[in-house]
């Protein structure tokens, strides 16, 4: 079982959306996979991010390879969700 799979929800540690949780939609490469929030539950938009820059959850949805963003936030709903994934998050602040 991979960490990194699809209908995992993600919480984003870098870039302006940094503290807001996503849901993993594809695995693009073994360096990007393609997130949504989706945009009108928490804000976060559909986007390819590098697996560096997002933290997996234990949390998961049951979703399809490139499903919608219609289709997550169903998922979502039905797993009650919903407020789970409107939270932000402090992220850890990492000196390298």
């Amino acid at each position: 079982m991979s960490i990194i799979e699809v209908g995992r929800i993600c919480v984003k540690t870098r870039g302006r959306e940094a503290g807001k949780k996503c849901v993993i939609v594809d695995i693009i490469d073994e360096n990007y996979v393609l997130v949504t929030g989706p945009k009108d539950v928490n804000g976060v938009k559909r986007r390819r991010v590098n697996i560096l820059h997002i933290e997996p959850t234990d949390k998961k949805i049951n979703i399809n390879k490139g499903a919608s963003d219609e289709d997550v936030k169903r998922a979502i709903q039905e797993a009650g969700l919903t407020d789970y994934m409107k939270e932000t998050i402090k992220p850890r602040i990492s000196v390298i």
